[in-house]
């Protein structure tokens, strides 16, 4: 047993190291070299942990929405309907450091998914799962079941909009503004 917790806890050290490695120097740079020097491990280490590069750039993906996932599902489940959404879709935006490597990672793999047959239904798997929170989001907002489909399409368009407006902003520029034009979409959607 602690054989396999210490793979998981190599698997999540390569994952972090990786996903750092994406978000500071872009996908060229992903090679066993750069991720093992990140980690703090040797080369063989990360080579056993994921045997090759495909491998490693799936589990980085799916590592990173797993932490999305964490943090979402971590929200308490007594929260007024309204506050749920505010505070749901709060973690889908890079308003931190976390999340910026977060979208960095997406961004990257998900460009590199277009054109690379193994990495695509990873990332097919993280866009399900944002159109999943997008229809949650819409339900807790009570839209009816018809209108569903339309308008979480339209609400995952915005949120990856402000999403890549957010990463852009100058040093020190707030991202506040992102916050109420998401917020008055949503009240917007919840009148209707």
């Amino acid at each position: 047993m602690a054989r396999s917790i210490d793979l998981e806890e190599r698997r999540r050290t390569v994952s972090a190291a990786a996903a750092r490695v994406l978000a500071q120097d872009g996908l060229g740079a992903l090679s066993v070299r750069n991720v093992a020097a990140a980690a703090g491990l040797p080369p063989s280490t990360v080579r056993y942990v994921f045997p090759t590069q495909a491998s490693m750039r799936e589990h980085t993906i799916t590592a990173v929405f797993a932490r999305t996932r964490a943090r979402i599902d971590a929200l308490p489940a007594d929260l007024p309907p309204r506050e749920r959404v505010h505070r749901l879709v709060l973690e889908l935006l890079p308003l931190d450091e976390e999340r910026v490597i977060e979208l960095d990672v997406y961004l990257a793999l998900g460009n590199a998914a277009l054109t690379d047959a193994e990495l695509r239904p990873a990332l097919d798997r993280v866009v399900d799962e944002m159109r999943e929170w997008s229809e949650g989001i819409l339900q807790l907002l009570g839209v009816p079941e018809d209108d569903r489909e339309y308008e979480a399409r339209r609400l995952h368009a915005l949120i990856d909009g402000l999403a890549m407006q957010i990463v852009r902003l100058a040093p020190g520029e707030s991202g506040d503004w992102a916050i109420d034009v998401l917020d008055r979409h949503l009240d917007e959607i919840a009148r209707a």
